[in-house]
């Protein structure tokens, strides 16, 4: 059984990102450390730029990057840097028989692809370009093996990271590698997810022609975008927050409106900040007012309609709403 490190120390760190805010200070406070830093393309230029000493992924793997970046890091000398378990002896002995040098630290952000989809120019070819096969392997292979590596998904992560090494002199502790491990599978899932999602909506109308009710897929992935921290949760002493859709739903090809997209993207205009309960009663009323054709309100009590009314205008509605029941409305 692998023996758990409480610090690693970290000595050598991979870059490679594609949102860059932040990267230049932290691999800046990495150097002052004593961490040697590799990196690839356009990190590695915008690093030199800055003036920061780098090392070429090149330099490591013996292989020019090429076919337009995307081979640059699908290299043993990169994985097997990242997945060797320091405490085992066959995998030290591997590393010094092929020259592989260990790295502690993997600092990635994949290629935007929910940028690139979510214009209106954007072409097939486009998003498949964005597609990022380097990064999730090596974010994978990290996390995998965060007994030893540290991986780091995104920026807001830099500030506490360089805070945790000034104090331990270096290293980081199991827990926190743990707990980045955590951020980094959770990043690729939901990466893989807004993927499969919109190749699926490539292909909704054909495939949707051809498949059977028995034949639906037998997994299906949702990922969710923290829209706001809620004031409590279901009872006052719990904690909640709200979600939407990665993607809305009307991106997927849906035809039905704004109904389609629920209220988790929509504008509080006006009161006091919304509850988890506010949240589920009005999305409650939003779904059954849906159903009608025609302008509609609904009052709804602890998800229950008090009362519901049609008319040609919104106060019509509402008046013909409360007068189906003004007494069970009340807090509604």
């Amino acid at each position: 059984m692998t023996e758990k490190p409480d610090l690693v120390k970290i000595r050598r760190a991979l870059i490679s990102v594609s949102d860059k805010s932040g990267i230049v200070e932290f691999a800046r406070q990495l150097r002052v450390l004593g961490v040697e830093i590799i990196s690839t393309g356009g990190t590695a230029r915008h690093l030199r730029e800055a003036g920061i000493e780098i090392r070429d992924v090149s330099d490591v793997t013996g292989f020019p990057e090429m076919m337009d970046g995307r081979l640059k890091t699908l290299h043993p000398r990169i994985h097997g840097a990242l997945l060797a378990l320091r405490g085992n002896a066959k995998h030290v002995a591997a590393m010094q028989e092929h020259e592989i040098e260990p790295i502690d630290m993997l600092v990635v952000n994949l290629y935007p692809f929910e940028q690139t989809v979510a214009r209106e120019d954007v072409t097939l070819a486009d998003a498949i370009e964005q597609i990022d096969i380097g990064g999730p392997a090596m974010m994978r292979s990290a996390a995998k093996n965060f007994i030893s590596v540290a991986v780091v998904p995104g920026p807001r992560h830099y500030e506490f990271i360089i805070h945790e090494m000034k104090k331990n002199a270096g290293a980081l502790s199991f827990e926190l590698r743990q707990e980045l491990a955590v951020q980094a599978f959770l990043t690729t899932a939901a990466y893989d997810s807004l993927i499969h999602d919109y190749l699926q909506e490539k292909d909704a109308g054909e495939y949707a022609t051809k498949v059977s009710p028995e034949e639906l897929l037998d997994q299906e992935i949702l990922a969710l975008v923290k829209a706001s921290d809620l004031r409590y949760g279901e009872n006052p002493h719990q904690k909640a927050a709200l979600y939407h859709l990665e993607r809305p739903f009307r991106a997927y090809g849906s035809d039905e409106g704004p109904c389609a997209e629920g209220i988790a993207t929509a504008e509080v205009l006006s009161g006091k900040e919304m509850s988890y309960n506010n949240y589920l009663d009005t999305d409650a009323a939003w779904q059954l007012v849906c159903d009608f054709p025609e302008t509609t309100c609904a009052i709804i009590k602890h998800t229950n309609p008090a009362g519901v009314g049609q008319a040609t205008n919104p106060e019509a509605a509402y008046r013909r709403a409360l007068a189906t029941d003004p007494v069970s409305a009340f807090g509604g």
